[in-house]
């Protein structure tokens, strides 16, 4: 196969919804079927809800999660891929022996399920980070797929490690933009009365989703993601007021170069879809330069300096980096 149709959603969820939120992931992988997509992602978490997640004690994430993959959830997800013959991923709370995860189930048509569970988890100090590289051969699509959660993404060593392991096509699940950074010139607050007044002024939350606190803060690093390790990389985000934080939506498609195929900014529920030309993989510049890399030089990468944190001590913590 040397083209994937592949789609990425923004949606709004509704916190512990899970009714609901399947509602909306059946809906649109019905639409993706109906215009013949292959590949569906939907956004971090999205089955269970996201935010409000930090609120809740242990015994509140212990009602929330559900095992994989025999959860009702991912059999849902699992039965929908089944259906409409799509490789479909989505988000969830992931119960597993006496913890719980962040965890990204893609299921594919023929009943086979891969989980990622994100690495750099932070929020709750019940759910615990994942500790492994998630990346499979899809025979639906006949390319590699990895998954990196949120900010798994941020740290560059997640991306190039995917990429070394053979990915073609990174899905990257958010719950982002909108949030209260530590830094001044990443992301910010948006004023949930703007998301409120969306039907009646759509301009205003849609300008907050296209700066610097959504669109023009992922132009300084996703595309390079993709670009400087030669992958096609799906982001799917969450839109709307999620617990008193916005999320800016931004569902985008970026191929192998780093250039947007698709992408939105409205304040809506929406897909996005394009085709992936997997023949410009071998050629593209970050597989090229992938061959070029001196590991010899690199074993300061793994090495503590001693001042790393937990992800949740990072995300978190008010003292200087």
């Amino acid at each position: 196969m040397t083209t994937v149709s592949a789609a990425t959603v923004q949606f709004t969820h509704r916190p512990g919804d899970k009714a609901y939120n399947l509602g909306v992931v059946e809906r649109f992988a019905a639409e993706a079927a109906a215009r013949g997509v292959q590949l569906l992602t939907f956004p971090e978490m999205c089955l269970t809800g996201y935010w409000h997640v930090i609120g809740l004690d242990r015994a509140g994430i212990a009602a929330l999660a559900e095992p994989v993959p025999d959860g009702p959830s991912v059999q849902a997800l699992r039965a929908l891929a089944r259906r409409y013959g799509i490789v479909v991923g989505a988000g969830l709370v992931e119960a597993a022996g006496g913890t719980f995860h962040n965890s990204y189930v893609v299921a594919e048509p023929d009943g086979a399920w891969h989980v990622h569970r994100k690495i750099h988890a932070f929020e709750s100090e019940h759910i615990t980070p994942g500790a492994a590289y998630t990346v499979f051969e899809s025979p639906t699509l006949g390319a590699t797929l990895g998954v990196l959660i949120c900010y798994d993404n941020n740290i560059v060593e997640n991306a190039r490690i995917t990429a070394l392991m053979g990915a073609d096509i990174l899905l990257a699940p958010h719950q982002t933009g909108g949030t209260a950074s530590r830094s001044p010139h990443a992301m910010g607050v948006i004023d949930p009365a703007l998301w409120a007044a969306r039907e009646e002024n759509p301009a205003a939350i849609e300008a907050e989703f296209a700066g610097d606190k959504g669109r023009g803060w992922l132009m300084r690093w996703l595309p390079s993601r993709a670009h400087d390790n030669g992958l096609f990389l799906l982001f799917a985000n969450g839109v709307g007021e999620d617990s008193g934080e916005v999320r800016t939506g931004n569902a985008m498609i970026l191929d192998c170069y780093g250039r947007i195929l698709a992408e939105t900014s409205r304040a809506r529920d929406e897909m996005v879809c394009a085709e992936l030309d997997l023949t410009l993989l071998d050629r593209s510049t970050g597989r090229r330069w992938l061959r070029g890399r001196r590991p010899e030089l690199y074993g300061p990468l793994t090495v503590p300096t001693g001042r790393e944190l937990h992800p949740r001590e990072a995300r978190f913590s008010p003292e200087p980096a």
